[in-house]
């Protein structure tokens, strides 16, 4: 209950940040490279998750977002499910999720068609 707790304090605290300052990213990968770097948008989908608005913010990140989900729901503790999977497995699943991440972004801001 505690990690949910200070990830919604976090949250929070950025969508405040973000909404009266409007401080910016620094996007050095995007600028050198064009495309955006993976897990791009995981602000902009945290800020729209506080301020009401969760499918524009799915849609910003939705890999961030499932990542957070996932973190909250764990259970506490070094033993939990993702400790007990072999590293390989753990290394594979990363992997997936990052590649499936900015394949999505990639399309997002159509850098490829679909």
């Amino acid at each position: 209950m505690l990690r949910v707790a200070a990830m919604a304090v976090a949250a929070v605290g950025v969508s405040w940040i973000h909404r009266l300052h409007d401080p910016g990213v620094l996007r050095p990968w995007r600028a050198l490279t064009g495309p955006p770097r993976p897990l791009c948008g995981g602000t902009a989908a945290f800020t729209d998750l506080v301020t009401g608005r969760p499918a524009r913010g799915a849609q910003a990140d939705p890999a961030a977002l499932t990542g957070a989900i996932a973190v909250a729901l764990a259970p506490p503790g070094p033993w939990g499910r993702w400790w007990a999977l072999q590293p390989k497995t753990r290394a594979r699943m990363l992997g997936t999720a990052l590649a499936g991440s900015e394949l999505w972004r990639l399309v997002r801001f159509g850098v490829l068609r679909v």
